[in-house]
This record gives structure tokens, C-alpha cells and sequence, in this order.
């Protein structure tokens, strides 16, 4: 794998880190800032609201502009959106920091398949953007535990100042590596977007990721006050119960493709989302217990992002049948779907911890990831009624690449 590709998979690391890493210092900035709990929960859902919205309308927006031009313009305002929030004097002025550092996030990811694609021969297209996605997944595993750790030890500020230095390097090495010629199609525009949109079963779909993802952060944007509040653990100590959930994520990614591909996109996320609610419901009750609740996290990032691989696939399937010439388009909003689920799941969290406490997330968590459950299960039906069979499992392919 070509250097450039390494450059844009450290892009992703901390793109990853600074989007999860607020989730362990919750406590710590509602502190500092003299803002509620509730309040600082406020800058994850702005974050995913601001991915959500760059993602579509900036990258439409930017259609014509080179990609290694646009690739640096975005890491250089990753780079300022964290500066500004290591600096930032009060509350409304981080919250600031976090949008604009979550329209960056939105673009890049848009952007950054094409510019792996086509770094590498054709054959290896799905290596290379395997390997940049790598930096989400390592950025749950080391980068969020670690700057939680840096948060807690040496203020969250330091932790906003060390990922701004990733961002830094990441766009040091795309300067030097990424080739300036890369080819690429104008990406379509707001229209060809609404008009995916329009589509009855692709929004069945977003619904699903939306309200799956949404349920699981109900819960886990509060994680932090939880492990402090009601288990009893020290600040210090959430680092450590974030590096074991993100490893657990990691392993909970391979066994989600891999059940994907054996029971098929709908099979599979049946079984992800029924985990995933049980795991909630038990956290309600083992929340108080130390050994009890790190067991209960480590189930929970095991299942937490399994359903990733289903629901891909899943809206690329849909997609070759309902909206053929914009597969890649439906497969992006599929993302936005993802920060929009988890913008509301952690509104719907700072309202319920607001009104009934923290112990009273996971459950109801628990209830909004059934109703994704439930949402797949129809999907499901409709699949039948229709006669389409995932080839996942063997039956016809629908007609596609």
C-alpha cells in the first residue's frame, strides 16, 4: 500500500478520535465550564449534526475543486476546529469548535474512498479502503481511551491539542504523499440526492441505522457519568473501561461481516439489534457493580457496531434496485444516517438525564433499539413480499455491479 494511503488511514485516526473521545470527558468539561451534564452531552450531537449535514451539502458542494486540494483544505480546517476548542474561552465558543471540526469529518469520508480507490490498482480498490477505515477502528481502540487518559491527567484541553497535532501530521503526509492528479467523477448533486430520498425503501433503511445507532447512544454519550456516578470508578480509571470497550468493538466488527455473511444483511442485523437491546436493558441493572459493569461493556462494544457490515450491504442492495445509477449516493447518506441517529440518541439522553438521571439511559436505550428491531423485521417482510433474496444467502442477485 502506497504512503498516501497510510496518510489518509492517520486522517481517519483522528477523525475517529476526536469524535468519540468527548464521550469520556463529559464529566470533566460539565465541570470545567459549569455547564450541566446534559449541556456537555449537547457536544456530541452538535458534532454528528454537522457530519451529518457536511457530508451531502459540502460535498456536493465542492464537486469540482482537485481532490488533493480539497483533501488538505479539510485536514487544515480538522487542524483549526481543534485548535479552537483546545483554546476556546467558554461553552458557546467550543460548541462552535465542534461543528466546524464535524463538517470536515463529513466531507472527508465522502471524499476519502475515491482518493484511496484511487491510489492503488483497480484489483486492490477494496484493500485500500478497508485499510483507511482501519483508522476509525484503531481510533476506538487507542485514541479515544488515550485522550481520555490525557484528558483527565493533564486537562480536556490537552486532549483537543494533541489530536490537532494528528491532524497536523496527517496533513503533512498528504502533502508529501498524495499525488496531485487523481482522477474523479463530479459527485452528484442536492437534486440527484433528494431524489435517492424519495425512495420509500432506501429511507426503511436510514430509519433502521438511524434509530439503531441513536438507541446505543442514548446510552453510551453518558457512559463517562455512569462509570463516575453510579460504578463508583475514578476519572483516571474511565480511560481504561473505554480502551476495553473499543477492543471489543474491534472484535465485534469481524464477527458482525462475518455473521452478515452467513445469515444475510437482514438475518444478521436481527440478532445484532435483540444483543444489542438486551445489553442495555442488562446495564440498567449491573451499572452499580464495578466487575459487573465492565463485563456489561465489553458485551456492549461487541455488539455496539457489529450491524456496521449488515447495514452497508444491506443499503447498496436496496440501492441496485431502487436508485441503480446512485448506489454510492444512498451508500453516503447511509452514513449521515449514522450521525444523525446518534445527534438524536444523545439529545434523547441529555433530556432523560435531565428529567429522571443517568441509571435511566440504558433502558430506555434499550426500548429505541428495539424499535430498529422492529424496523428490520418489516424490512424483512417487504423483502419477501417482493420475492427478493439477499445473495447472502444464497437465493437470486439483484441486479448491480
Amino acid at each position: 500500500m502506497p504512503l498516501a494511503l497510510w496518510a489518509l488511514t492517520l486522517s481517519a485516526f483522528a477523525i475517529g478520535t476526536t469524535e468519540f473521545v468527548i464521550v469520556g470527558l463529559i464529566p470533566t468539561l460539565a465541570a470545567d465550564l459549569g455547564v450541566s451534564v446534559p449541556s456537555a452531552g449537547l457536544l456530541v450531537s452538535l458534532y454528528a449534526m454537522g457530519v451529518a449535514i457536511g457530508a451531502p451539502v459540502l460535498t456536493a458542494l465542492t464537486g469540482r475543486v482537485p481532490r488533493k486540494a480539497l483533501l488538505l483544505g479539510l485536514m487544515l480546517l480538522f487542524t483549526a476546529g481543534n485548535l479552537l476548542a483546545w483554546q476556546a474561552p467558554g461553552y458557546e465558543s467550543l460548541i462552535a469548535a465542534r461543528i466546524v471540526t464535524g463538517l470536515a469529518h463529513g466531507v472527508f469520508f465522502s471524499i476519502g474512498s475515491t482518493i484511496a480507490t484511487g491510489l492503488v490498482p483497480k484489483h486492490k480498490a477494496a484493500s485500500a479502503i478497508a485499510t483507511m477505515f482501519t483508522g476509525l477502528t484503531v481510533a476506538l481502540v487507542t485514541g479515544v481511551p488515550l485522550g481520555t487518559f490525557i484528558g483527565h491527567h493533564f486537562g480536556w484541553r490537552a486532549t483537543f491539542l494533541a489530536v490537532a497535532a494528528l491532524g497536523l501530521i496527517a496533513f503533512v503526509g498528504s502533502l508529501l504523499f498524495v499525488p496531485r492528479n487523481i482522477a474523479h467523477s463530479k459527485p452528484a448533486s442536492l437534486l440527484q440526492q433528494m431524489a435517492v430520498l424519495r425512495e420509500p425503501r432506501l429511507l426503511l433503511v436510514y430509519a433502521m441505522t438511524a434509530v439503531g445507532y441513536g438507541g446505543s447512544f442514548v446510552a453510551f454519550t453518558y457512559l463517562a457519568p455512569i462509570l463516575q456516578d453510579v460504578a463508583g470508578f475514578d476519572a483516571s480509571a474511565v480511560g481504561l473501561v473505554m480502551l476495553a470497550y473499543g477492543v471489543s468493538v474491534a472484535v465485534g466488527n469481524l464477527w458482525g461481516g462475518k455473521l452478515a455473511d452467513q445469515r444475510g444483511p437482514i438475518g444478521a442485523l436481527k440478532i445484532i439489534f435483540a444483543l444489542l437491546a438486551a445489553v442495555l436493558l442488562l446495564l440498567a441493572f449491573t451499572a452499580a457493580s464495578k466487575p459487573l459493569v465492565v463485563l456489561t461493556v465489553l458485551l456492549w462494544g461487541a455488539v455496539a457496531f457489529g450491524n456496521v457490515a449488515g447495514l452497508q450491504v444491506y443499503v447498496v442492495q436496496q440501492a441496485e434496485i431502487h436508485a441503480p445509477r446512485a448506489i454510492d449516493v444512498a451508500s453516503g447518506l447511509n452514513i449521515a444516517a449514522f450521525n444523525l441517529g446518534i445527534a438524536g440518541g444523545a439529545l434523547l439522553g441529555g433530556e432523560i438525564v435531565a428529567r429522571w438521571g443517568v441509571l435511566n439511559t440504558p433502558w430506555i436505550g434499550a426500548l429505541v433499539v428495539l424499535g430498529a428491531l422492529g424496523l428490520t423485521a418489516w424490512s424483512g417482510a417487504l423483502d419477501r413480499r417482493s420475492g427478493f433474496t439477499s445473495p447472502s444467502r444464497g437465493g437470486p442477485a439483484p441486479v448491480g455491479h
